[in-house]
């Protein structure tokens, strides 16, 4: 489902002109892509966290633009190093019947049997790129660690049938793995060091 969100056209200026904008309340940003051409725009910082908090960043966003309404994607978003609040956000506009790589986060559900038995469970990889309909993107995908023992991993293999849209990452690509527990050895005493306390 998409989320609509108002966006006002500004023209390019300089530092001192984007800061006022963010100082007023809004975010500049970039919409740019399918039919359209290339546009600066304003969004209302508010109105686009809520919709960012409601519907995660791999929503279909619905933006008013000059008068007419068009879907876009996230493709960027940047944020301030230091305090953390978004500076710029770029909207790629999409066709809606065709098919769009995208990167979705990979959620680990269920307790593996190895992290039950003192295992250590990794993640090695976060996000995978798939390439689906726009309507069929997902917020998630979910991997299930239940029966992984000690020792043992998922792939990016393992998972590919379990779903109807592609996976563009490769077969060998570990998602999740078990490792042994980390054993700390006490340290012996020295011959020096029994002489010494002797």
């Amino acid at each position: 489902m998409s989320t609509a969100l108002t966006t006002n056209k500004r023209t390019r200026g300089q530092h001192s002109t984007l800061t006022k904008l963010r100082q007023k309340g809004a975010i500049p940003g970039v919409v740019y892509g399918y039919q359209v051409e290339s546009t600066p725009i304003s969004i209302d910082a508010k109105q686009f966290m809520k919709a960012l908090s409601d519907k995660g960043s791999n929503s279909i966003f619905q933006l008013e633009l000059d008068g007419k309404k068009v879907n876009a994607v996230l493709s960027e978003v940047q944020r301030d190093a230091l305090k953390g609040f978004i500076k710029h956000v770029d909207f790629q506009v999409i066709n809606m019947s065709e098919d769009l790589e995208v990167s979705v986060p990979v959620t680990i559900t269920g307790d593996s049997v190895g992290v039950a038995e003192g295992g250590l469970l990794l993640q090695p990889i976060r996000d995978i790129t798939i390439k689906v309909k726009p309507n069929a993107i997902p917020e998630t995908i979910e991997v299930n660690v239940t029966d992984l023992a000690i020792g043992s991993s998922l792939t990016v293999g393992d998972i590919r049938s379990q779903y109807n849209y592609d996976i563009l990452n490769l077969d060998e690509e570990v998602l999740v793995t078990v490792t042994p527990p980390v054993v700390n050895e006490e340290p012996t005493e020295t011959e020096d060091e029994v002489v010494e306390e002797e």
